[in-house]
């Protein structure tokens, strides 16, 4: 199957989709809460209101904070980005991800693309414990050749299944099963172009009950 090719602007207009739809519940959440504030007939629900908003602003801006970062030109265009930059976003994002977060990634500058596909990367991990349990990022190479490896595992005493997220492995390949892109599957599709512009080569799949995902560099032509 031929690798599929969108055009700039359905490839923006997927990423600006898939944004939105991750700021939809969060932002209305914010706006519920400000309504019952409002309300002098709603007292009673005040604090359970000021939860609400607190909740729905961190968990808005984790997810403002990684795609400016994972789809956008942030702040850094043109340069390299400090994997100090990275961990600070993940982090972020882990605190309203159900899963722990291991980060085994020295100081290193990556490049604009390389650190995108990284975090991207990192996001589909997170996407395999969808329960919780535990996500560990690495990376270990030298510069220029870095080896990106994440592996994940749900908590076994609650039972909770590790998985490969659904279509990700045809959809970082640029083949989906379904023999086209949309919304739903643009970041994982998103993740292998990013992949395919840095010459990284990307394994994906489940051993011993322990999801993996690796970006390696693909070898120098002869």
């Amino acid at each position: 199957m031929d690798i599929i090719e969108l055009k700039a602007t359905d490839l923006a207009a997927m990423l600006c989709s898939r944004v939105c739809h991750d700021l939809i519940n969060p932002i209305g959440a914010i706006g519920n809460g400000l309504e019952v504030l409002a309300d002098p007939n709603q007292t009673e629900m005040a604090e359970g209101a000021r939860d609400l908003i607190a909740s729905a602003a961190r968990q808005s801006r984790a997810k403002l904070e990684f795609a400016r970062l994972a789809y956008g030109a942030s702040s850094t265009s043109g340069t390299d980005i400090d994997t100090r930059e990275c961990e600070r976003v993940a982090r972020i994002l882990f605190e309203i991800e159900k899963a722990d977060l291991e980060w085994n990634v020295p100081l290193i500058l990556l490049p604009k693309h390389k650190a995108k596909l990284f975090m991207n990367l990192l996001l589909i991990a997170a996407m395999s414990v969808p329960r919780g349990g535990v996500v560990t990022a690495s990376i270990t190479g030298d510069a220029g050749n870095e080896k990106f490896e994440f592996t994940s595992k749900s908590d076994p005493e609650k039972r909770q299944k590790t998985l490969v997220p659904s279509g990700s492995a045809g959809l970082l390949a640029g083949t989906p099963e379904e023999g086209f892109v949309d919304a739903r599957g643009i970041q994982p599709f998103y993740t292998g172009l990013l992949a395919r512009m840095t010459d990284m080569e990307v394994d994906i799949g489940l051993e011993n009950d322990m999801f993996f995902l690796t970006a390696t560099p693909k070898p120098a032509a002869a």
